[in-house]
């Protein structure tokens, strides 16, 4: 019998991005990222003017190709993932370029967590549901720290437990709630409480 499964979002879940980004961002491109704001791409200036689009994809894609050394873990994830993985198989589904699959699966290892990565562009929900297919769980949950994702989880999978998790506190308080939005059973932005409501939800027949 399959195990339950638990599907988790890598930055600000697992691993700190933003505020490397923001920092390289600076130090080696004069672009200023203010974490603060409510929009990813109107949060990133150079000389008080907005970069275009094309120009915040390729910077980006910069980081993940040179700087992904520089991320640090969200505190508390390490023991987690440990934790949750005596009850439950662990993969990761992030939202990268399939290029940047191998250096996400190293990145992890070099923490410890020796988990299958799966990357994904877009909305999660139809993939979740492949995974969920695949791996033949009886009971899964979904980890996420953008709303849009367990809007489309609760599309595709809807008897996955979706936890709204963002354990970056500089931006947890701007970015949209998937719980008040109706898309998540829980917003919970620390590990602490975050293990225990997945470890419930894992042997529940229906998320709580």
């Amino acid at each position: 019998m399959p195990r339950p499964l638990v599907i988790s979002d890598c930055d600000e879940v697992l691993l700190h991005m933003v505020r490397h980004f923001r920092d390289w961002l600076d130090a080696e491109h004069g672009v200023t990222f203010d974490l603060t704001g409510a929009s990813f791409a109107q949060s990133m200036r150079r000389d008080a003017a907005v970069l275009k689009e094309a120009e915040m994809w390729l910077l980006l894609n910069d980081f993940f190709d040179t700087e992904m050394p520089r991320q640090t873990p969200i505190e508390g994830a390490l023991e987690a993932i440990a934790e949750l993985q005596r009850e439950a198989d662990v993969v990761i589904l992030t939202n990268l370029q399939d290029r940047f699959g191998a250096a996400r699966t190293a990145q992890l290892r070099a923490f410890g967590v020796d988990v299958p990565v799966f990357t994904n562009q877009g909305p999660k929900g139809a993939r979740i549901r492949q995974i969920m297919d695949e791996h033949g769980a009886p009971r899964a949950v979904f980890i996420d720290d953008l709303a849009q994702h367990h809007a489309s989880a609760a599309e595709h999978a809807p008897l996955v437990g979706r936890l709204h998790f963002c354990g970056e506190p500089a931006i947890a308080g701007q970015v949209p709630c998937a719980l008040s939005a109706g898309h998540a059973h829980a917003r919970i932005d620390n590990w602490a409480d975050a293990v225990p409501w997945l470890l419930d939800n894992l042997h529940r027949k229906e998320p709580a």
